[in-house]
């Protein structure tokens, strides 16, 4: 059996040439055996979108919301769902959700493993200033030697 990215990968291959209704089956069937997949229940409430099935579409994204409530894409997908469906009010109250999710940090899916340190984003590893014991003598503040006639000529 493939890997659950490689049906992801064949699902939206299907959605990619307009085949829907292939790309949702391999979503639902992937969401049966992983139903915290996150991108599967993205992509499957747009697939419904595409399809012209709008009410099918807002209940996925729901779904989608669920699992991700910050997420910035799902709430651009309900925004236009909404739009499509005649919802106006509640497709602004999602597009507006959308934006201030742009303004978060990502938060993870829920359910989500671990965080994998080798993929999370290299953060500033700030290198400690040294600060010497004595500061380095300053030749412009030195006075000349005792004794070495320290006045000019005229």
């Amino acid at each position: 059996m493939d890997s659950l990215q490689d049906q992801y990968d064949e699902a939206m291959y299907d959605y990619s040439t307009g085949d829907f209704d292939a790309a949702i089956a391999k979503f639902q069937a992937m969401l049966a055996e992983d139903p915290l997949y996150f991108d599967a229940q993205l992509s499957l409430g747009m697939a419904y979108y595409r399809k012209g099935d709008y009410a099918s579409a807002i209940a996925e994204g729901h779904k989608a919301e669920k699992l991700n409530p910050k997420e910035q894409l799902v709430h651009t997908n309900l925004s236009l769902f909404y739009m499509k469906s005649g919802d106006k009010k509640t497709a602004e109250h999602h597009g507006l959700q959308a934006r201030i999710a742009s303004w978060r940090e990502p938060a993870p899916p829920a359910g989500a493993a671990s965080s994998n340190p080798e993929l999370d984003m290299a953060k500033p590893n700030p290198t400690p200033v040294r600060v010497p014991e004595k500061f380095p003598e300053m030749p412009w503040k030195k006075k000349p030697p005792v004794g070495s006639g320290g006045t000019l000529a005229h």
